[in-house]
């Protein structure tokens, strides 16, 4: 009793009981790495004098950051990562396959109650199943990798409680940049989050994979939901073996703090460069002019966010001084996008759809933005340099918010577009 989720799934992992706080050394469930981090991941395993994997059907290689290949550099990497696959019997999510944060969740590698650390900043984004799930540096995953564990400090946990029903246009990524800009950048450091609240309970997967991906933007370690029916759901939808653990806090579990917000009270919002946190309402920015569109990453390529910016852009063209460029966060989404018709709308109103891959978020290829150029972007970061170039801007906004601005050659309130 007494215990938050994340105090649970500690003492399951640890086989001792745990609380927020203690240093334990835990059973990791999975790791991965990327393109961008699974080299000094190879590198560090070696030097750790490791022969073999601690179980091959619990990690993953991921080429995502640059797929396909902008450069002779990034297809050596590529190179080693495959050999590397090959030496010990490893699967890899290849070229085209999609973004980490959506093809591993989808493959069916990520259960309730599970343990989690990746080679990758936005790892917490598997929280939405219910998943302890955090980024660390490669040198600790080549740990795990090596010996199927790692050492971790257990966080307290904040309990953020979202209430309300939210107005037309208003999205899970307004909610959660509204949050982010209240309580600032730092303000989870070393701290998980656990979202809850009718909200939160009346949101669809898609929307929920956002809320937690942007976790870490608060600082956060983890940002977890509790395991319901739409998220068992969701993994039998994905045909995923196995239930996991339901994992949810006790009634009486101590919280480093209890938080509500009202999302009946948000209007769609906007991060301004060049922190996430600079968060405004959108009616302040309505004559910002932008050069670039992009919608995709592991915040919001998903399937629902390709749908709500198709609704908008269906027999209507983007604005002739804006690029829009999209990307699927998978080979399976873009699929599906294509069966319901939605690429087809995105090529007719003028969009460059690319690769499922995370270049143009991280800025590797596939839309590097000009020296001054503004762009709107459903991605999770706006900072210096972020899409490639540090003398670019960029803002951040949900799929609606992207789209309706992309019309326009302005941001602009999605409300309008939205019946």
């Amino acid at each position: 009793m007494h215990k938050t989720i994340v105090e649970k799934i500690f003492s399951t992992h640890s086989n001792k009981d745990v609380k927020a706080g203690d240093v334990v050394v835990a059973n990791i469930d999975f790791c991965f790495g990327q393109d961008g981090t699974s080299m000094l991941v190879i590198d560090a395993f070696r030097n750790l004098g490791a022969k073999k994997v601690f179980d091959k059907d619990k990690f993953r290689m991921v080429i995502d950051h640059s797929a396909p290949s902008p450069s002779i550099g990034v297809s050596e990497v590529h190179k080693k990562m495959r050999n590397f696959a090959k030496e010990h019997d490893l699967k890899v999510f290849d070229i085209g396959c999609g973004v980490c944060h959506e093809v591993i969740p989808e493959a069916g590698l990520i259960l309730p109650g599970s343990l989690v650390v990746g080679a990758d900043s936005h790892t917490c984004t598997y929280g939405a199943l219910g998943a302890f799930s955090t980024g660390m540096g490669s040198t600790d995953v080549a740990v795990a990798l090596a010996t199927g564990k790692n050492w971790f400090k257990v966080p307290e946990t904040i309990k953020i409680i979202l209430t309300g029903k939210p107005a037309k246009g208003v999205y899970s990524k307004d909610a959660i940049l509204y949050v982010i800009g209240k309580l600032g950048a730092g303000y989870a450091t070393y701290k998980a989050i656990e979202f809850s609240g009718e909200y939160i309970k009346g949101l669809s997967m898609d929307s929920r994979f956002t809320i937690t991906n942007m976790a870490i933007e608060m600082g956060a370690k983890a940002g977890l939901m509790e395991p319901d029916e739409k998220t068992y759901g969701w993994l039998k939808a994905h045909k995923v073996k196995g239930e996991g653990l339901r994992v949810k806090s006790d009634k009486d579990a101590k919280y480093s703090e209890v938080l509500k917000f009202d999302v009946s009270k948000i209007t769609p919002q906007i991060a301004k460069p060049h922190t996430v946190d600079n968060v405004t309402p959108i009616n302040k920015l309505r004559k910002t002019k932008i050069d670039q569109a992009f919608l995709g990453t592991c915040t919001n390529g998903r399937l629902e966010d390709l749908m709500i910016a198709c609704s908008i852009l269906k027999n209507r063209k983007i604005n002739k001084n804006v690029k829009m460029i999209i990307a699927p966060a998978s080979k399976d989404i873009f699929q599906k996008a294509m069966e319901k018709g939605v690429i087809s709308e995105f090529v007719k109103s003028g969009a460059c759809v690319v690769s499922p891959g995370c270049g143009p978020c991280v800025g590797t290829h596939n839309g590097v933005l000009s020296s001054g150029e503004a762009c709107i972007s459903t991605a999770n970061r706006n900072f210096k340099g972020r899409m490639g170039n540090p003398d670019a801007f960029i803002y951040l906004g949900s799929p609606a918010t992207v789209a309706a601005s992309a019309l326009e050659g302005k941001i602009t309130d999605p409300r309008k577009y939205i019946k």
